[in-house]
């Protein structure tokens, strides 16, 4: 391989004279008029040259040539040009870190293009550039072409990606309230490690650099430092071009109180008084710039629930050195008259416009709101059917206009699972599942599934329409059919129980965090294999018997995250009523809630508690319709492992009424956040009662309770969670089971 020299030259060109004609030579692609135009000379001028010397500088600087002589021949200007080649195909030669396509779309060079030696050099410093972002800085790129008949070339990049250029150390100076591994915790870029090899966050990226300084300086402002400031970050490249040493230094400040809050307000018909109690910020407190921002919300939604929705909340800061207490005053007033012109998405190629907008809280038309943007935007992400979503406003055709653009990028939605796991509760697990959560871009979700487990087995189908009748209804079906080995189980359960059936269900939002869902079930549950030496009560539950119901679910959910809670409640309430048609008559109620206090970072106390209680309808309660405790709502004590039993043969029989709670602490065990591991102690309590057979069975309603630690860990391979706990409180026929394991991954 050759890499083709840079070339210029030009004859001197003497003046005096006239220029009689202009000879072009050399040409191949390019016309002789597309080179005369750029000319500044034409036949007739004199010799001039000046001017013969801005023509060639012209000529080189369009690229399409690698050299250019200007010379006279009599009372002739000949040019003569050599192009610059024609790229046939580019290649990538030593890149495994970074694929050809994501190199491609860097790049500006591209096959049936001219070859510049300038665009070369660019597109190199480019390719650098993509590799330092992802933490290679010893990279090296040398551009090589291969000379093709026709003045064509191939163009190959060779590429020495280098090792992966980590984080060896990072430093503070200047910190005296915080150590530096707190400081630490609060960046984002981590010190190379071992186990950080799932993480990008241990190479050394300037971006993410610029973004630390702002996570410590709100870190600060949130503690009370007001004054705080980086004064420098500082990245040191080792010799070897192997690692980076990363200097913080800091001025910290002193640490300020709120002194004196107040609020006023320039909107009519509502006055301070009306807004004081909103103020999350009292007088004597540390200072805390977040809780400032969650202030101007709070006045924001308030006032927007109102009918204002063009409020400016400006907070007025007045800082006393000498006392160190920082003054805020809370200045309301109406901001100008904005309004909706349209809204335009971009970036959707699947999905369909209709799916993204009927998400946003704001309609073409409306007061533009900040906080319904927002939270438009949130909503648009909690679909999953995006990778990257960016919603911006630009002022529209007129002033009081606003035209709202959402740029997404869409990603896979369907996905193929196969997973295997273990439990306590169902022993060794393997489930199969497919599921398309954007049918052909509508926002329908189908999905199939089967779980095989060494105590059970399942098949389910799922669909849902979320915006049935194009309103906000979310309705769907479900079919499913069970098989659970309880005698397997070792729960004192001595028969087994098959189920199959269906539901139809239609849910709606009542309010932000109030949804209701009803739902309609249809099902047939069988209890065979029945032990010859089990409880009379369960072999007179022997059989067939079809279940219809119809039931809701009204949920007020006010937490941070649903599935990992840090902060906010939740209350639920469930009922059903089965009997319009089949067999079975009960009335079946169960309420829950949940409360959880981020007391600080990583530790976070959870109060969760739930009860239920079911009657039969001029009929017992079958079996199958009854409540057990124990095991995962109950640990300390085995599945089935309290309530009613038959004294004579200790079999478990479930009961009408129960209740269950939990105090639970979750705390970080000194290791590496990104590890994913928390320890928590625990205590449950609950009691389970009331059956409607009679006879020499252990029945009370006194409550339960156990106490124990556990430790759970985000893996790579899915949670695991281990827990160890010990009965407190319990009946003498209870049966207890000290330890409990959970764990699965799907890939």
């Amino acid at each position: 391989m050759a890499v083709l020299p840079p070339r210029q030259s030009a004859a001197q060109v003497p003046s005096g004279g006239t220029i009689a004609e202009i000879r072009i030579e050399g040409t191949q692609r390019v016309e002789p008029g597309t080179v005369r135009s750029y000319l500044k000379v034409q036949p007739g001028d004199p010799f001039d040259a000046d001017r013969i010397d801005k023509s060639l500088k012209a000529l080189f600087a369009t690229g399409l040539f690698a050299d250019v002589t200007l010379r006279r021949d009599g009372d002739a200007l000949v040019v003569r040009v050599v192009e610059n080649p024609v790229i046939n195909r580019i290649a990538f030669e030593g890149n495994k870190k970074l694929s050809d396509d994501t190199l491609n779309q860097e790049i500006q060079l591209k096959p049936r293009t001219v070859y510049t030696r300038t665009k070369v050099q660019s597109d190199v410093k480019r390719i650098l550039d993509l590799y330092r972002r992802s933490g290679r800085f010893a990279a090296r790129v040398e551009p090589k072409i291969i000379p093709l008949e026709q003045n064509r070339v191939d163009l190959v990049y060779e590429i020495d990606e280098g090792p992966s250029t980590g984080v060896r150390s990072i430093n503070f100076v200047g910190n005296r309230l915080f150590t530096a591994s707190r400081l630490r915790e609060v960046i984002q870029t981590k010190e190379s490690r071992w186990y950080r090899f799932f993480s990008s966050d241990d190479n050394y990226d300037p971006d993410r650099l610029t973004y630390d300084r702002e996570l410590l300086r709100k870190f600060y402002l949130s503690e009370g430092y007001a004054d705080f400031r980086v004064v420098s970050a500082v990245a040191e490249l080792t010799p070897q071009r192997d690692g980076f040493f990363i200097t913080f230094t800091l001025e910290e400040g002193e640490r300020y109180r709120f002194g004196k809050i107040d609020v006023t307000s320039a909107i009519k018909d509502v006055g301070a008084d009306t807004l004081k109690p909103l103020v999350t910020v009292h007088e004597g407190d540390w200072y805390n710039a977040d809780q400032i921002d969650k202030t101007i919300s709070a006045f924001t939604d308030a006032l927007g629930n109102r009918g204002y929705a063009f409020v400016d909340t400006e907070p007025r800061v007045k800082r006393d050195p000498d006392t160190h207490t920082i003054d805020v005053t809370f200045n309301v007033k109406e901001g100008p008259r904005v309004y909706v012109e349209r809204i335009d998405i971009t970036g959707n190629v699947r999905t369909l416009d209709k799916v993204i907008r009927r998400e946003f809280r704001l309609l073409e038309g409306d007061a533009f709101n900040t906080s319904r943007l927002q939270r438009s935007e949130q909503r648009i992400k909690n679909l999953g059917f995006f990778k990257k979503v960016d919603v911006t406003n630009t002022p529209g055709s007129a002033p009081d206009k606003t035209v709202i653009t959402v740029n997404v990028e869409e990603q896979s939605t369907g996905e193929f699972s196969i997973g295997a796991g273990f439990s306590t509760t169902q022993g060794i697990l393997g489930d199969i599942s497919i599921r398309e959560r954007n049918l052909m871009g509508t926002g329908q979700d189908l999905r199939i599934g089967a779980t095989i487990a060494e105590y059970s087995d399942q098949l389910d189908l799922s669909f849902t329409e979320p915006y049935f009748l194009e309103r906000n209804l979310a309705a769907g079906f479900d079919l499913f059919l069970t098989k659970q080995n309880n005698e397997l189980l070792g729960a004192y359960l001595p028969y087994n129980q098959f189920s199959y059936g269906g539901s139809l269900r239609l849910g709606y939002q009542i309010t932000e965090p109030l949804r209701q869902t009803l739902k309609y079930t249809l099902r047939r549950d069988t209890i065979d294999d029945v032990q010859t030496t089990a409880s009379r009560f369960i072999q007179e539950e022997a059989g067939s018997r079809n279940t219809s119901s119809v039931g809701q679910v009204l949920l007020y959910d006010k937490r941070d995250n649903r599935l990992d809670p840090t902060a906010g409640y939740f209350m639920q309430l469930a009922t059903d009523l089965a009997g319009l048609g089949g067999n079975v008559r009960y009335g079946r109620g169960v309420v829950s809630g949940g409360y959880f206090f981020g007391i600080a970072p990583n530790y976070v106390l959870s109060l969760t508690a739930e009860g239920g209680y079911i009657h039969g309808i001029d009929e017992i309660v079958h079996i199958e319709d009854r409540f057990f405790v124990g095991g995962d709502n109950l640990r300390g004590f085995k599945v089935a492992g309290i309530g009613p039993r038959d004294l004579n043969t200790n079999d478990a029989l479930g009961g009408n009424i129960y209740y269950i709670g939990t105090v639970s602490q979750s705390f970080p065990l000194g290791l590496p956040q990104e590890l994913g591991l928390s320890g928590h102690v625990f205590s449950d309590f609950g009691s389970l009662f009331g059956i409607d057979e009679t006879g020499n069975i252990g029945d009370t309603h006194l409550m339960r309770v156990a106490a124990g630690i556990g430790a759970s860990w985000k893996s790579p391979l899915g949670p695991i969670r281990l827990d160890f706990a010990a009965p407190i409180v319990r009946e003498p026929y209870d049966k207890s089971q000290y330890f409990r394991v959970n764990f699965g991954t799907r890939f």
